[in-house]
């Protein structure tokens, strides 16, 4: 195995993400791990997570452990609370996606299959990609205020009610013709932008997930964060905007301004409603956030050439 280091090889298991997507159903992923690495003749200690958090407790557990390479097996949520933990560590992430939109997983190329996805944890190779800080919490992927931090809380209250994409569509739905943009004052290097967003996002990678290009310029090992501003807009604009999103062609919505920032200050008079790769966050009324060059070595598809 290609990676940082020696050490023992641990793979964290969230039995309910993803509603048992891609034919790898939530009660049976320890049992199928378990089988992908003894096929390999892998040695992978599998442990399963109980809640909200654990996975984040299990993941500094296993580096404090001396793990070389620790696998998130679940979705985003679980990917970030694993990634977290091992960030600024010379320890290795490995994903094998299972949840509702794998946004960082397609946008570095790992397999949404998982039997492809383990072999890929054991035999790819390393990339060291950045990560992003929102009021103190780390991302990967996307952080984000407005309409997808809505959708994201949104999303949430509604685990356990079908399946993922279509529950995201739901959800995505119900909040937009309810939202209401926020006033929010903008802060990057010396310039002060009053705005008004429908979503206001921080982009370390392209994707939401599911194909959903908030950020076609973004790059993970860049430096920098994609800024993206969405204006504010009727319901009817929305919906005909979603196919620009799919597209890559956002940017070329009327409304719509990126630019690559390594630091954004975020003030309302009210309290922020923010999402943290997907997951949501309630901030108070200022909100920092920060590109984190460097911070976290992922496995990806590749062999290290000798």
């Amino acid at each position: 195995m290609s990676g940082s280091g020696s050490g023992p090889v641990v793979a964290i298991v969230n039995p309910t993400a993803g509603m048992g997507r891609g034919g790898f159903p939530g009660r049976d992923r320890a049992e199928q791990l378990a089988a992908f690495a003894a096929g390999r003749g892998a040695t992978v200690e599998i442990i399963v997570t109980l809640g909200a958090g654990h996975a984040h407790e299990l993941a500094l557990m296993a580096a404090a452990h001396g793990a070389s390479t620790i696998i998130a097996c679940g979705g985003d949520g679980t990917v970030n609370e694993v990634a977290s933990a091992l960030a600024f560590r010379n320890v290795t992430l490995a994903v094998i996606p299972a949840g509702s939109g794998n946004g960082l997983a397609r946008d570095l190329g790992i397999p949404l299959d998982a039997k492809a996805a383990f072999d890929t944890a054991v035999s790819g190779t390393d990339r060291l990609i950045d990560g992003g800080e929102l009021d103190g919490r780390l991302f990967f992927n996307v952080a984000g205020i407005g309409l997808d931090a809505q959708v994201a809380q949104r999303f949430a209250h509604m685990r356990g009610t079908g399946g993922g994409l279509w529950r995201y569509v739901r959800a995505a739905a119900h909040e937009a013709r309810r939202f209401e943009p926020q006033a929010m004052t903008l802060r990057v290097a010396e310039r002060v932008w009053s705005i008004r967003p429908l979503i206001l996002a921080f982009a370390n990678t392209r994707q939401y997930g599911n194909g959903a290009l908030i950020a076609p310029r973004a790059a993970p090992d860049d430096g920098a964060l994609d800024l993206v501003v969405v204006g504010s807009r009727s319901v009817w604009s929305v919906a005909r905007g979603v196919p620009a999103l799919f597209s890559g062609r956002l940017a070329d919505q009327p409304g719509v301004t990126m630019e690559q920032v390594t630091g954004v200050d975020v003030e309302s008079p009210h309290p922020l409603l923010c999402h943290v790769d997907g997951e949501p966050h309630q901030a108070g009324t200022t909100v920092s956030v920060h590109v984190r060059p460097g911070a976290l070595r992922v496995r990806v598809p590749g062999r290290v050439s000798l």
